[in-house]
């Protein structure tokens, strides 16, 4: 059984993966933009107000997530933060990424990273990569944030950032995963997929926010 706490954190993770806020998420499902505001999750008398079954309803269609997927995010250990400047995330630039930044499990573990603070995550293991010039991705501009969380599982359809053994970087969504390749949509050629070696994947870890 679903319970009022786990419901609301479904649906600011839904948010979080979509890269919005839970009042842009409420826009994008048609919504008016208050409706999953957190002064309207109690009220004035101390009782929990749900959310209505007809706005989940909505916001899984336009986020285009199917129930379970919702399930899935309650789930996941990516708590969202409850005021700004919670948290400090080690930060690299794109330009400076290498093999050596990382272990071998994809979490950061040399002295190149410096802070950020990062009001919508609470999860410390997660780091920012910032884009700078150097990134000729179309999709991904010059002052974006990327935060990628290498604790949390990767699924089929998510965000995710993938480093090679060949020091090649690849930003894209998984399509599918095998014993012999990992198939992902680049986020700037989403009319293709990209066959990448699986012997030649060192980690694969699940992007949860991009943004200016």
């Amino acid at each position: 059984m679903l319970t009022h706490e786990q419901i609301w954190r479904g649906v600011d993770r839904l948010a979080l993966h979509n890269s919005l806020t839970p009042s842009g998420l409420a826009k994008r499902a048609g919504l008016d933009p208050t409706t999953f505001n957190k002064s309207k999750r109690i009220t004035h008398e101390g009782k929990q107000r749900w959310p209505s079954t007809e706005s989940i309803s909505k916001i899984l269609e336009a986020t285009q997530t199917t129930f379970m997927d919702f399930v899935g995010l309650i789930d996941q250990e990516v708590p969202v933060a409850t005021s700004p400047g919670d948290m400090r995330l080690k930060s690299i630039r794109l330009s400076t990424v290498s093999e050596k930044n990382f272990d071998a499990a994809g979490f950061p573990n040399t002295n190149d990273w410096e802070e950020l603070e990062f009001p919508q995550i609470e999860d410390t293991q997660s780091y920012v990569i910032e884009i700078d010039k150097s990134s000729k991705n179309s999709f991904l501009r010059s002052g974006d944030l990327i935060v990628v969380a290498p604790s949390s599982s990767v699924r089929r359809h998510d965000r995710v950032f993938i480093l090679t053994s060949e020091a090649t970087m690849h930003f894209g969504t998984l399509k599918r995963k095998t014993t012999s390749q990992v198939i992902i949509q680049p986020f700037d050629d989403t009319n293709n997929e990209h066959c990448i070696s699986t012997s030649s994947v060192l980690w694969i870890s699940r992007i949860i926010w991009i943004g200016g």
